[in-house]
């Protein structure tokens, strides 16, 4: 299953999609950070902490942060663990890493959510960041999540959900669809930025309902598979990988 169909204005098939977002987001990294800061109102960092305390990390994990883009959710995950060491950041985009890597004193590694370049029962925690959006496939990725993951491990995923109301859909291409696309070409002056955030919209409007995320995590072995709706706006997919029997 795919998080979205095809963007055809963008790439033909899944087999460029990558390709697309890795230089897409290449392009774009240095000017994300202060795009998403004043974009949700500076609030993402404090929102990242509490949410991951909420979900069972702790001090001592080993994380894996997939598609960890500028370090957000790396950032915050260091604070509760005690040592950006036990953090790993992945990420297919070298731009986006190279920001992250003025953050933190992470292990970074260029690679795939689809194809961790990992071993299995490595980690007790794994995050993903408003990200899910981009793999090729969501049985793939979470497939790859359970296997690097040691049994009795966790997974966080944050995303942003379409609103399933029409007022709350309409307020919400108001915003992220026309707002904050041209705000962001305002304040940066940058035709890249504001195509970063044109494809962060056009993936939120396409993304498959929350209820088939579910039903991926649960197919591929994950118990414990939940959603925590905040807001009518986000969603925090959790899940744990069981014991071996």
């Amino acid at each position: 299953m795919t998080p979205h169909p095809p963007l055809s204005e963008h790439y033909s098939g899944n087999d460029q999609k990558s390709a697309f977002v890795k230089q897409l987001f290449d392009a774009g990294s240095k000017h994300y950070d202060s795009v998403s800061n004043w974009g949700f109102l500076h609030s993402g960092s404090l929102y990242c902490r509490w949410t991951l305390g909420r979900h069972g990390l702790h001090k001592g994990d080993q994380v894996l942060d997939v598609a960890c883009g500028t370090g957000q959710v790396a950032v915050e995950a260091a604070k509760i663990v005690g040592s950006a060491e036990a953090i790993t950041c992945l990420d297919p985009s070298e731009g986006m890493l190279s920001v992250a890597k003025k953050k933190l004193g992470a292990r970074f590694v260029v690679g795939r959510a689809e194809h961790l370049p990992f071993p299995g029962n490595s980690f007790d925690f794994l995050t993903m960041g408003y990200a899910l959006r981009h793999v090729t496939g969501l049985e793939e990725a979470f497939r790859e999540y359970l296997r690097v993951l040691k049994p009795g491990g966790r997974i966080l995923i944050l995303e942003i959900t379409k609103p399933s109301g029409r007022v709350g859909a309409f307020f919400f291409k108001l915003y992220f669809g026309r707002i904050y696309p041209y705000l962001t070409r305002v304040f940066t002056r940058s035709r890249e930025a504001q195509a970063m955030m044109i494809y962060f919209w056009e993936t939120m409007d396409a993304s498959v309902r929350p209820e088939l995320v579910l039903a991926a995590l649960r197919l591929v072995g994950f118990s414990e598979v939940k959603r925590i709706g905040m807001l009518g706006l986000f969603s925090e997919y959790a899940a744990v990988k069981p014991h071996e029997p």
